[in-house]
């Protein structure tokens, strides 16, 4: 009798107790090579912490195309004062698995979790398998760019990386995520009434998949907001827009010191809040403005600094540049201000640009750069993953959906997405190799609402046996 999802969410509970922040996933790591010495099977680990868990076929079945499973190992943590020494304390709560004020997890623990399950039965009919798990997938993904060639024999690799429970993801884009930071000089503040400008109640969202949603970043509102100034001269103390760089800004606040009273600012935040509902009103209707006094600050940027900011930001794409041609309502390249921050003495800015096509991205990527370097910015390349897509067509994804077809009573949908993957850095290593992704519902990853529904572990669950056993 094949283990039930009940061993699945007991390997989950033990894993949610090891604190597992990206770029330091040691003691996971640790984790995953005890239990390969546990079940006296073979394993490697490279340089980045990197786990690869080799374990034989089942008897009869040697002869069987080797078949890899693929997991990360790290998570973003939200809502955790200090994430590498914070459990996860996890509830159902009416077919929902949640986390009390955290982040769970179930990205990519559950999909973790079922390969960890998978490796201790010994009645799950399988091929030769490896289970390879990897590092900092979520704020860079250089434990995949940095795998040997021959860390993998495998070469059909089920991905338990998603969270679109009805979809096989087939494609991602690739995505350069580029730091930018501008010089600015600070000096004493002057003498001036001093307001708080905040942007908020936007959606945000993640800057890939919900790029052509129509939603508001706090980037766009403060553009708006400083192109249409009617205020006399003012001095900007602090900028802090956005709350990740791969996130569509949901809010901002902009500290300035102005000889304008404050009548002045509320009659501004009301000219945006016009735009705003004019231009945003039926997809973002909560994205606002408002203004209040606050107390003074020390010191301000110099005004050159924040006219060459202002410079940058007209010139650099915001949201979707360009949709597919080949992919029925698929954006194709799009660009996102993650964040913008006052730091000591430079103003941080952040942009993600994705493609489906390399060269596009690249293209796009370079032009940001120039714009910034134009304006006497530093700019920094963290992470470039290239685009990926598998035949949709092809044996193994046919046999994939038709596995869904036969275990669940329906045929998923085969979608490349707008965001990235750690796939593209597979495909770029390993020669021949197909990828078919899948996974249980997962709602509000990377937040402290994020769920998955239980329902929906077991139909991946007996998916994913039933389809080892036909790759057997």
């Amino acid at each position: 009798m094949t283990p039930t999802t009940e061993r699945v969410l007991q390997i989950f509970k033990e894993l949610n107790q090891i604190p597992r922040p990206s770029h330091h996933e040691e003691r996971v790591a640790d984790y995953l090579c005890q239990t390969a010495e546990k079940l006296h099977l073979s394993y490697k680990r490279d340089k980045e912490n990197c786990v690869v868990i080799s374990k034989p076929a089942t008897p009869g079945h040697e002869n069987a195309e080797p078949i890899v499973l693929l997991n990360h190992m790290d998570m973003v943590c939200v809502g955790m004062s200090d994430p590498l020494n914070t459990p996860i304390d996890a509830y159902v709560d009416n077919g929902w698995m949640k986390a009390h004020g955290t982040s769970l997890g179930a990205d990519n623990g559950i999909g973790l979790s079922m390969a960890l399950a998978v490796l201790e039965s010994n009645e799950i009919v399988h091929g030769p398998l490896e289970v390879i798990t990897t590092t900092n997938e979520e704020d860079g993904m250089s434990g995949a760019s940095q795998l040997s060639k021959d860390f993998l024999v495998g070469r059909k690799v089920i991905n338990l990386d998603s969270e679109d429970y009805d979809t096989i993801t087939t494609g991602a884009a690739g995505a350069c995520l580029q730091f930018h930071r501008i010089p600015a000089h600070r000096k004493p503040a002057p003498n001036g009434n001093w307001y708080r400008i905040r942007f908020e109640g936007g959606l945000g969202g993640h800057s890939g998949v919900d790029i052509n949603k129509g939603r508001c970043s706090a980037v766009t509102a403060a553009i708006q907001l400083f192109n249409s100034s009617i205020l006399p001269s003012f001095h900007i103390a602090s900028i802090n827009i956005g709350e990740a760089n791969a996130s569509i800004a949901s809010s901002g606040e902009i500290i300035i010191c102005t000889s304008a009273d404050e009548a002045l600012l509320k009659e501004q935040a009301t000219t945006v809040n016009q735009w705003l509902d004019e231009r945003y009103g039926s997809t973002d209707p909560s994205m606002h403005c408002n203004v209040s006094p606050c107390e003074p600050q020390e010191t301000v940027i110099d005004d050159e600094a924040f006219e060459a900011l202002m410079s940058c930001l007209k010139q650099i794409p915001q949201g979707m540049v360009k949709m597919s041609d080949t992919m029925t309502d698929t954006v194709e390249t799009s660009n996102n201000i993650g964040r913008i921050m006052t730091e000591d003495d430079s103003i941080f800015v952040s942009t993600h640009t994705r493609s489906f096509i390399d060269s596009e991205m690249e293209e796009l990527s370079r032009r940001i750069a120039d714009v910034m370097h134009e304006a006497g910015a530093e700019s920094e390349t963290v992470m470039s993953a290239p685009a990926w897509q598998e035949d949709q067509q092809s044996a193994f994804l046919q046999m994939t959906s038709d596995t869904f077809l036969d275990v669940l009573g329906w045929r998923p949908r085969m979608v490349a997405m707008h965001f990235v993957l750690e796939a593209g850095f597979f495909v770029e290593r390993y020669p021949g190799i197909q990828i078919a992704s899948i996974g249980p519902r997962i709602v509000e990853p990377h937040s402290t609402s994020e769920r998955v529904e239980l329902s929906t572990i077991d139909d991946i669950w007996r998916v994913l046996i039933e389809l080892l056993s036909r790759l057997a």
